[in-house]
């Protein structure tokens, strides 16, 4: 992997978080039924149990940058790939769920900025 893709990977890392921040502003864990059911396996307590989740995930992908993408291990591709596809579908989720429900749910600000970024990550990765 090339500098352009480690920098782009930490890039999506971080603009996870800002998803993540603007997620827990909406209270996702309120409206949307898998969020709800993902931090009720957590804690009882839905907003600790999504910040639990949220925090570990950020925590996740910077130890992945830190650890394996930028030193270029081959789990580091792995990692890349994993985050492509979560990624992809948050991207492509929030605006669908949006659609039906017609009108605003947490984190569809920052959904889009998360798809762009892994359609060019995955050109960076074919072109490498």
């Amino acid at each position: 992997m090339n500098n352009q893709v480690k920098s782009t990977f930490l890039v999506l890392v971080l603009v996870q978080g800002l998803h993540s921040i603007e997620e827990y502003q909406g209270r996702l864990w309120d409206t949307f039924p898998p969020a709800t059911f993902l931090c009720s396996l957590i804690s009882d307590d839905l907003v600790t149990g999504f910040l639990v989740i949220n925090i570990g995930l950020f925590l996740f992908g910077i130890w992945s940058y830190i650890f394996h993408v930028r030193r270029n291990t081959q789990l580091g591709l792995v990692l890349t790939w994993f985050w492509i596809a979560l990624e992809l579908i948050n991207g492509i989720g929030h605006p669908v769920w949006t659609v039906i429900q017609q009108g605003y749910t947490p984190g569809i600000l920052t959904a889009p900025i998360l798809l762009l970024i892994c359609v060019y990550l995955v050109r960076l990765l074919r072109e490498a």
